[in-house]
């Protein structure tokens, strides 16, 4: 009797460590977050059900000096001069909370946009698996600070044409954090972004693209261009804090008449 006892502790520990999560990772554009991890590597994994919990490691409780929104940011964090440590929570001192929407699934994706919305606040999740009964241990992500670490997307380009100029108008990306009135909030408020616009002669070289524009307007005219040539536009955003641009918009595309 011992011995089986013994056979079946053992064969859960090891279906344990073969179905715990692996690669715990944020993905994050424009502040719309997701959780991702992989299975173990067990190939009864696959049926496995996940659960996730995520947590705020809070660094400042004092009041926020910001612009407008709890959302926006930086926000600078007015410490007191006091002898008790009232505004200071260190990582481990704040509970782990349950996401109810990922709480057994068997997607290997979390949204925790909602719950990542305190910008400037870091933050770690953690992903447990169960099967047939048997529960892993859990995988830990890595710190995760939304401000510092989410990916700024593309602007949205549009061009309008005439005899010899291309007028591009250009809109930032959105976050998924809304005003009062309804309305996202672009990711201009949030950060120092620069708008970055490039042209592209196709009849010379369709990947070479040279740099027309860095600035803020919203609109910008190229001029002296030549009648009868196809030329294309793209654009990013550039944020000069971080040293960090984002993706090329897709190609909008013109031919002049």
């Amino acid at each position: 009797m011992e011995e089986c006892v013994s056979l079946l502790v053992l064969g859960n520990q090891d279906l344990q460590d073969s179905i715990k999560p692996q690669k715990v990772e944020f993905h994050s554009l424009n502040f719309n977050t997701t959780l991702h991890w992989q299975p173990g590597w067990a190939r009864e994994a696959r049926d496995a059900l996940y659960f996730v919990q995520y947590k705020k490691n809070v660094v400042c409780r004092g009041p926020l000096k910001a612009t407008g929104s709890s959302h926006l940011g930086p926000a600078t964090c007015l410490k007191q001069f006091t002898s008790f440590p009232l505004f200071l929570h260190r990582y481990g001192q704040s509970t782990w909370q349950n996401k109810d929407e990922c709480w057994g699934i068997s997607s290997h994706v979390c949204d925790l946009t909602h719950e990542t919305s305190d910008i400037q606040e870091p933050y770690y999740s953690r992903v447990r698996a169960a099967l047939a009964g048997v529960y892993s241990s859990w995988s830990l992500s890595c710190r995760f600070t939304p401000w510092r670490e989410t990916m700024i997307g593309p602007p949205m380009v549009t061009v309008v044409h005439s005899n010899k100029s291309i007028t591009v108008k250009l809109q930032a990306p959105r976050s998924p954090y809304r005003r009062k009135r309804g309305s996202k909030i672009p990711m201009t408020n949030y950060y120092d972004l620069l708008y970055q616009v490039f042209i592209i002669n196709n009849l010379l070289d369709e990947q070479h693209r040279v740099l027309v524009y860095e600035g803020k307007e919203k609109v910008i005219k190229i001029e002296d261009l030549r009648p009868g040539v196809s030329y294309c536009i793209v654009a990013k955003m550039y944020m000069p804090a971080l040293d960090h641009s984002s993706a090329y918009s897709s190609r909008q595309c013109t031919v002049l008449q």
